[in-house]
C-alpha cells in the first residue's frame, strides 16, 4: 500500500518569514498599545480560551501577516452550533445575527485602527480568510 502524498504549499525563504515576524512584532504592539487584548495565535498553538486580537504569521510564499478578531468560546460555540442545527439564512436567530455583527465591528475596527497607525492593510478573501485583514506592510 503506498502512502498517501500531499500537495503542501511551498515555503516562504526565511528572510521572508523574519520580515513577517518583525511586522507581526509590530502589529501586537501598536494593538497593545491602545489597549486591545491581543496575542500571537501562530506561538500559542490557538488555545480556545484565548479571546481578543489574534495575530499570526503564515509561513508559506502566498501567505503573510493576518489579524482576527476572536470573541469567547462560549459565544462562538453557541453561535456555530446553531449553524450546524441548520439556520435560516433570510432571518438567523439573534444569537447568529450578534456573533457576526461582532466580528464585522471589530474587523472594521481593526482596519481603522491599524491603517492609520501606519500598517498597509489588505482584506483577504473571505471564503478563505473569513474576517481576518491581512497586514501586508509599514509606512511608519
Amino acid at each position: 500500500m503506498t502512502e498517501p502524498e500531499f500537495d503542501l504549499h511551498p515555503k516562504a525563504s526565511p528572510e521572508v518569514i523574519a520580515k513577517r515576524e518583525a511586522l507581526a512584532q509590530q502589529v501586537c504592539r501598536e494593538l497593545e498599545r491602545i489597549g486591545f487584548p491581543v496575542y500571537r495565535g501562530d506561538l500559542t498553538g490557538y488555545p480556545d480560551n484565548q479571546v481578543g486580537a489574534e495575530v499570526h504569521v503564515e509561513p508559506f510564499i502566498d501567505g503573510g501577516v493576518y489579524v482576527d478578531w476572536k470573541t469567547s468560546a462560549e459565544l462562538r460555540d453557541a453561535a456555530l452550533d446553531l449553524f450546524e442545527q441548520g439556520i435560516d439564512y433570510e432571518n438567523p436567530p439573534p444569537l447568529s445575527r450578534h456573533y457576526n455583527t461582532v466580528l464585522k465591528h471589530m474587523e472594521a475596527a481593526l482596519l481603522g485602527i491599524l491603517a492609520p497607525a501606519g500598517f498597509e492593510i489588505e482584506q483577504p478573501d473571505p471564503h478563505g480568510h473569513g474576517s481576518m485583514i491581512q497586514v501586508t506592510g509599514y509606512r511608519g
